[in-house]
């Protein structure tokens, strides 16, 4: 019994996750290629390997026609051989051999560990293509490998993943084994290997969080409406209730802040606002402004633009640190937003009145010229 073999194959498919059968079938493969090898056969056809599923033997088996004149020592038997090893065989007849693969040399042996070998990265191929395939736009957790110039490589499981430049967040360290999760976005291909792509900048990592941390969204009491980001400083996210009697931010807040806390650490303390969602477009533009307070919204619904009036002294506050603020609330309702104070407000509806009424003036006047003017005429005619 080879118990050596059978360890090892479950060593490796709880390792790499890859089937028993298959790579006893691997090894099967490689055992008639090792005789192809050894014997120079022309074929394969006539040649088969077993390997018992538990006690590890191995055979191989080679099956011979029985001929008038051989061509192809590997696959005929002469009629004399045949009838030399019993009387009953005629031409036509098929002849079984076993033959014992410690037979076989050292080529052999090398071309049999190279067969194993690229089945096992065929298998693993399969294996990373299909498992994470079926996981993209979910979070997986990692462990950063190494650091290259432009990429991180991360140990997710079962594969290493690459973690793009434009995919980083300039809070992140990437030190050495820092345990860290990951959004996959896409598994692609690259000289032949499958490599799975991964993400701690999209908004959707954010929204896969919220998911993991809050009971109430991955049960769809509570629902994210939008999410609006910038990686490594600030992420604008709303929020809904479909059940009245559950606050949908306290919920993503929870109790003493632990939830939405938790989620800031793993961001790296990437600050992150909670805009409860609401059906009026106006109410909603209001909310997404937080923390700034709105005095009044002006909506124009066919350009999608809102002119939004604050109190004089939280102008900066609304429009944030290099219009931060603004941009985001922007992104996250799809709307264009026009941030003025109270006293801008005030200014405008003045200076639009006094040109009203400057224009209202000159028409006025202008009018008045033309009638004194035809007047005049009709005095000249009289006159003459």
């Amino acid at each position: 019994m080879n118990v050596e073999l059978i360890e090892a194959l479950r060593l490796l498919e709880k390792e790499r996750g890859i089937e028993t059968e298959v790579l006893f079938e691997a090894i099967e493969e490689a055992l008639v290629s090792a005789y192809k090898r050894e014997f120079d056969a022309k074929t394969t056809e006539n040649i088969r390997a077993e390997v018992d599923r538990e006690t590890g033997e191995m055979k191989v088996f080679l099956t011979k026609t029985v001929v008038d004149a051989v061509t192809d020592f590997n696959a005929e038997i002469s009629f004399e051989e045949a009838t030399a090893i019993s009387e009953d065989f005629e031409v036509g007849d098929i002849l079984e051999y076993e033959l014992s693969p410690q037979d076989f040399g050292r080529l052999a042996a090398q071309t049999a560990k190279n067969v194993i070998n690229q089945k096992l990265c065929s298998a693993e191929r399969e294996r990373i293509h299909n498992e994470f395939s079926n996981r993209i736009g979910e979070i997986a957790a990692g462990v950063v490998q190494r650091k290259d110039r432009r990429e991180v490589i991360v140990d997710i499981g079962r594969a290493e993943a690459v973690l793009p430049y434009n995919e980083q967040v300039r809070l992140d360290g990437y030190n050495f084994n820092q345990r860290l999760r990951f959004l996959i976005l896409k598994v692609d291909e690259k000289k032949g290997r499958p490599i799975v792509y991964v993400s701690r900048s999209h908004p959707n990592f954010v929204r896969k969080l919220f998911e993991q941390e809050v009971p109430e969204i991955a049960s769809g009491v509570v629902e994210i409406m939008s999410v609006a980001r910038e990686a490594g400083s600030r992420t604008k996210i709303a929020v809904v209730s479909r059940d009245s009697n559950v606050d949908s931010v306290g919920a993503c807040v929870g109790q003493r802040g632990l939830r939405v806390q938790a989620i800031m650490d793993e961001m790296m303390g990437e600050k992150i606002d909670i805009i409860e969602w609401h059906p009026d477009v106006v109410e909603f533009i209001s909310n997404s402004l937080n923390p700034a307070k709105v005095v009044r919204v002006d909506i124009q619904e066919e350009e999608k633009v809102a002119r939004v009036i604050v109190p004089d002294r939280q102008l900066s506050l609304a429009i944030g640190r290099e219009g931060q603020n603004a941009r985001l609330a922007a992104r996250l309702t799809g709307w264009k937003i026009d941030i003025k104070s109270e006293s801008q407000y005030r200014e405008a509806i003045e200076a639009e009145i006094m040109s009203r009424f400057i224009d209202a003036v000159e028409s006025t006047a202008a009018e008045s010229d033309g009638v004194e003017h035809e007047e005049n005429s009709h005095v000249c005619e009289s006159v003459e």
